[in-house]
Order: structure tokens, then sequence, then C-alpha cells
């Protein structure tokens, strides 16, 4: 019975299996028809993506990664870090001292050695070396340029390859580009994205006259691909890697980058003078937003209103008021902000800028004469005076400075020796000393001869990088 129960069993279980099959055979040899028009209403996941891989032109991507991944070498710092109470203490205890390391990358930008880098990657580096291939060079600083996050480095070097140069203002939101750089030490790293938005304007630059007009892209950049390249598809240069939005300090989908056109201009002016001649209108100037176009009674959002003129400066005597609104510079469409910063940044004072305005309701047109920070239109090179007494680098503050400051007068402190006696004092670089003792002072050889030779008891005044009116009390 049994015998006969299993048989029974098999036959049937083979009978299913054999209908299964040919029901399975049935769907596989279905008309063409039927799976295409399947496959056209829901596209399976697998499919979107060869769809969506086959736009990326991966020839040029190679021909790009080529061309550029060899004018991108790897930067190294050494910073020597004191401590220091501030106090009363330092005059009797040697300050505890570190070291720093950190890294970053840079561009080869002429054939004779120049390297373009971010100047947060070497602010206040005591060593710079520069990795190129296997090969690494002792670095010399340039110059740098805080306001654009720019900085210029040289090493003895003339056979590294230099870096095709695109033009910024070509570049289009949606095209193809790539980051090269070396995110966490790793070396020559090349990632891909599209341009996401242009003129990004995003309040990380801590000076006083920041210049922010970014290229946003969403290839992916991570620490280390600071001062690194962004190009397009042809491997030609189009911006600086600078920052990333993220709360982790890692990517998070967006990176910025500074544009090119900018880039050069920095460039030229801190090798050719050692400083960065900048233009300036004498004029602050805010993005438009619904709000206040209903309080001022305009309907276009495109444009900057002027929301201040200094007397006396290039705005001021081009006859710029307060409420104005820029529609155009020389005959370009000013959308915001950024926008206005971008085309000042590539001026030189003495530029002259045609100016279409909107007051109430009517439109100007006016020239603008933009000027250096001294309020003329002439070459400036900078003036560092160096005091043996102090150990210590000071300059003027220029007259720029001081009007947006709100001060008459004030030496810079540009740096100092760590061992000298103005570094016992404990006064940050970039503070600005307008007093000692209720005297003002406004030249770098009267700040060392008053600082070299007072005795006792005495305040010093200033004013810090974030504009804060400071008082130092000491004793000598």
């Amino acid at each position: 019975m049994n015998t006969i129960r299993t048989v029974l069993v098999g036959l049937i279980a083979g009978i299913s299996g054999a209908l299964i099959v040919n029901h399975l055979d049935e769907k596989e040899n279905a008309p063409t028809s039927e799976v295409q028009q399947t496959e056209k209403e829901e596209p399976s996941p697998q499919m979107r993506q060869v769809s969506y891989s086959s736009m990326i032109p991966n020839e040029n991507f190679i021909e790009a990664s080529e061309k550029s991944t060899g004018s991108v070498v790897f930067i190294q710092t050494l910073s020597e870090i004191e401590y220091r109470t501030g106090g009363w203490m330092d005059w009797f205890f040697e300050p505890r001292s570190s070291q720093r390391v950190g890294s970053g990358s840079g561009v080869v930008f002429s054939q004779d050695g120049y390297i373009v880098t971010n100047n947060h990657v070497i602010m206040d580096a005591d060593e710079i070396t520069v990795i190129a291939g296997k090969r690494s060079y002792e670095a010399e600083l340039v110059g740098r340029d805080p306001s654009t996050d720019l900085a210029v480095v040289k090493i003895n070097s003339n056979d590294l390859p230099v870096i095709d140069k695109g033009d910024s203002e070509q570049v289009k939101v949606g095209e193809w580009v790539l980051a090269v750089g070396n995110p966490f030490n790793l070396t020559s790293t090349v990632t891909a994205g599209i341009v996401s938005a242009k003129g990004r304007n995003i309040n990380i630059l801590r000076d006083k006259f920041p210049i922010e007009s970014f290229i946003q892209t969403d290839a992916a950049i991570n620490p280390g691909n600071s001062g690194g390249a962004l190009v397009n598809a042809q491997g030609k240069l189009i911006g600086i890697n600078t920052a990333i939005l993220s709360r982790t300090g890692s990517y998070a989908g967006y990176g910025f980058a500074i544009p090119v056109n900018i880039v050069k201009k920095v460039f030229n002016d801190l090798v050719k003078y050692g400083e960065v001649q900048k233009a300036f209108t004498g004029a602050e100037f805010i993005d438009i937003d619904s709000e206040l176009a209903s309080r001022i009674g305009i309907e276009d959002l495109d444009g900057v209103i002027v929301a201040e003129v200094k007397d006396e400066s290039a705005a001021d005597k081009a006859g710029l008021k307060k409420r104005d609104v820029i529609r155009k510079i020389n005959g370009k469409q000013i959308s915001n902000k950024a926008t206005l910063e971008e085309l000042i940044a590539k001026s030189y004072p003495g530029d002259k800028l045609n100016v279409v305005a909107q007051r109430d309701s009517e439109m100007i047109s006016r020239e603008m004469v933009l000027t250096n920070r001294e309020g003329t239109t002439s070459i400036i090179k900078r003036d560092i005076y160096y005091s043996e007494d102090l150990d210590a680098n000071f300059e003027s503050v220029p007259k720029v400075e001081k009007d947006l400051l709100g001060i008459s007068s004030g030496v810079k402190v540009v740096d100092y020796k760590s061992n000298g006696f103005f570094a016992g004092l404990g006064i940050p670089k970039g503070f600005i000393i307008t007093q000692i003792n209720n005297r003002s002072i406004d030249k770098p050889e009267e700040l060392a001869n008053v600082l070299s030779n007072i005795r006792g008891r005495f305040d010093v005044i200033g004013i810090d990088e974030r504009g804060r009116k400071v008082y130092y009390p000491f004793r000598r």
C-alpha cells in the first residue's frame, strides 16, 4: 500500500512540475512587444542606471583626468604652536609648544614652479612641503589673499606639467566637471559631478573684505581637496576647490570652488606685486528679497541695493546714492551681490565701470572709477616694517579699512618671532593697535619706538579681527 501511495505522489509531482516549467517557458517565449511595453511603462532600476550612465562622456573624463592629475600636487605644512597664559606667569615660565601638521592640495600654475593653493591650507605654516609624484620640494610662500582664500607658493622646479586654464564665465550650470586633489592624504584622486550653481555666497570667509562668488558642484570634495583643481570635461581648470557644505567635516553633497578668472587675477598680482591690487567702490551692497523689494517699491528682484556710500569714495564721486538699485555693469546683468563681487574682484584700481541703476522709477547711467585701498588709482605694494627690538613685523592700516572700522589711526600686527618681546605680550596677529596709554598710534615706527622705551604699567587698546575693541594691560 505504501508503495502504491509513493508512486502516485511521485506521478502527481512530476505532472505538476512539467506544467510549471511549461508555464515559465511560455513567459520567456512571450511576444517581444509585450516585454517592451512593460519596460516602457516602468523601467527597472538596472535599466535606468544603464541609461543614466550612458550619458556620461567616459572618454572625456579619461582625457580630462590624464591632462589634470599631473598638475595637482600634495601640500604638507608644519606649524609651531605656543601656549601662553597671557598673564604675568609668561614672564617667569617658558611657554609650552607643540607641532601641528596639516595637508591640502595645490595646482601648478606656471612653468617656473609657482603653485596656487588655498590660504587656509598654508596659513600660520612655518614649513611648507610640496610633493609632486615621488619628489618632495621645500616651498616658499610668495603671497596670500585672505579675502579670496587664495595663496601662492613657489618651488625650485621647472619641469612640472602646468595646468590648462579655462574661462569660468563660460561655465554652464549642468556641465560635467572633475574635482582633482588629495583627500584624506589619498594622492591624485579624481571625482566627477556637475556644476550645480554659480555665484554662490556662503559666508565662510572671515576677511573684512571677503570675495565670495563660488562655483557649486556635487563632485565629491573632502578634507585634503582644498587647493585642488576643479576642471571641465576638456581638463581645463575652471576653479580652485575651497569648501564643502557639511555638518560632519566630510563630503555631504556640495562643494565650492573659486572661479578661475578670479584665481588668475590674484595669482598675477601676488607674483608681480606681492599683494593683490584690490579695487574698491566705497559702497556697501545688499541682495534684494521680496520683503525689501516691497518696502522700496520695486518688482524686479534681480540686482543689488546700495545700502551705504562712503564720502569721497568711487561710488560717491560717480553720484550713486543709498537705495539705488544696481541693474547692470558694463552691459552685464547683475543678478545678485555675488555676481557684483566677482566682477569687482577681477577689476583693478583705475578701471572704469558703466553702472546702470534704478532710482525710484527712473533708470540712470553713471561712470564709476574704482580706487585702491588708499582711495587712489596707483599700484600699491605692501610695506611691512620690522622692529629688531620687538622681533615683530607691523604695517599701517589702509584708509578703506579705517573707514570700515570707524577709526582714525592704527597699526596692524603682521607677525612676530615666538621668543621675542612682542610675542610675550600675547597680542594676536592681525590685531590693530590704535592707542598706547591713550596716545594715538598711526605709524609702525612710532609703535616700535613707544614699546621699546616704555617702562612700568602701560595699556594697549585696539581692534581685534572680529572688529571688537579690546584692552590689554601690561607692566614692564
